[in-house]
């Protein structure tokens, strides 16, 4: 990984117009606060990766940016900052659609700080223990659902076989690359509340 990607960088190009300012804007910020930030792109979008876990990550769209940490549950900060935001993406941070919609600078600074804190602690993102007829879902699973809200809650109220195909499906692949292929056609059946053999299944 690298400190600036060029993956990144065709990311922010190929993003609309309004889009790049603000991408930029994230991408400066968390690298002047957290010099150690490595950049990948997984899932098809941004991610910063601090000392081999996920930081943060942002994203852009036709008509709105998001930008969150994978940890926001467990920080005080990002309680603090949206309280009274409405939850409507996939980020706790709602919709961006300009740099002064995000926190301050102080504010990011403060956030980005505690998310650094909580990794070097070895804290991890929580997740339900599976009951005795679930199968467990993976850590980098838990998160691409997490940053797919549509995706998640129907994943959610699947029935456990329904769930069980598509976990075995990713974590059965050979590679990171199609693993991470398969875990994005996972995510865009799921969101459509398609079973993973829907294809073959009798109309």
């Amino acid at each position: 990984m690298e400190k600036h990607s060029p993956k990144i960088d065709a990311y922010i190009e190929k993003s609309q117009d309004f889009a790049k300012p603000i991408l930029h804007y994230i991408r400066e910020t968390v690298h002047e606060f957290c010099p150690d930030a490595e950049e990948t792109m997984k899932w098809s979008f941004p991610h910063f990766i601090y000392k081999g876990k996920n930081l943060c990550a942002m994203a852009s769209f036709k008509q709105h940016c998001t930008f969150g940490f994978w940890l926001e549950k467990e920080m005080r900060t990002m309680q603090e900052i949206t309280q009274d935001i409405e939850k409507n993406s996939m980020f706790s941070l709602g919709k961006i659609t300009q740099v002064g919609d995000l926190p301050s600078k102080p504010q990011l600074k403060k956030a980005i700080k505690e998310a650094m804190e909580l990794t070097d602690m070895g804290v991890t993102m929580k997740k339900a223990a599976p009951s005795k007829t679930e199968m467990e879902v993976p850590d980098y699973f838990q998160s691409a659902l997490k940053a797919h809200p549509k995706a998640s809650d129907i994943f959610e109220k699947a029935s456990p076989s329904f769930r069980k195909e598509y976990i075995s499906w990713v974590t059965e692949a050979k590679t990171e690359a199609t693993r991470n292929k398969r875990l994005e056609q996972s995510l865009e059946w799921i969101a459509e509340g398609k079973s993973r053999n829907w294809k073959y299944q009798k109309k």
